[in-house]
């Protein structure tokens, strides 16, 4: 079942790994994990996206990927301003995709923005496959301007990752 939660040392197993590997992995942002009682819980499914190899990013991916690092530029810098925009942004998607696949991706999100900056800047820069999809529902709309964005988008077309098919 790929809902189901692993202990740490159970998904250390899987891995092939330590038990601390596991927890460190789970502090780091790369596992995701809730809290039972005392103890970290894992899901099946994530232990198991650890072990597969990583699919490249294509080209669209990249480009959001490189956008929302240019996002993650304006987080470190201000913010309040960067979540308080995402809030306004969130709040107005939620109420547009009520009940289809969109709204859990922004309730994901919504979790990310609850944890805090470094979790937002995590998610904003990783390649991890979750991520990837995260950026699909991004609420960070309007945190660049036109000129930013333009500019980022020129850059990454004359990069090697934009020129490639």
């Amino acid at each position: 079942m790929s809902g189901e939660l692993l202990t740490t040392g159970q998904a250390a197993k899987l891995l092939g790994s330590s038990r601390q590997q596991v927890v460190n992995l789970c502090e780091r942002g790369d596992l995701p994990f809730v809290w039972v009682g005392a103890h970290r819980k894992v899901r099946r499914e994530h232990v198991e996206a650890l072990l597969r190899p990583r699919q490249a990013l294509t080209r669209d991916q990249l480009k959001s990927l490189w956008l929302h690092q240019a996002v993650a530029g304006s987080l470190v810098v201000d913010p309040d301003e960067v979540l308080g925009k995402a809030a306004e942004n969130l709040g107005r998607l939620l109420r547009q995709h009520r009940g289809t696949m969109t709204e859990v991706w922004l309730r994901r999100w919504q979790g990310k923005i609850n944890e805090g900056v470094g979790s937002v800047l995590r998610t904003l820069t990783s390649e991890d496959p979750e991520a990837v999809e995260l950026r699909q529902n991004s609420p960070f709309a309007g945190v660049l301007s036109q000129p930013q964005r333009r500019k980022v988008l020129d850059s990454f077309k004359h990069s090697d990752w934009g020129r490639v098919a």
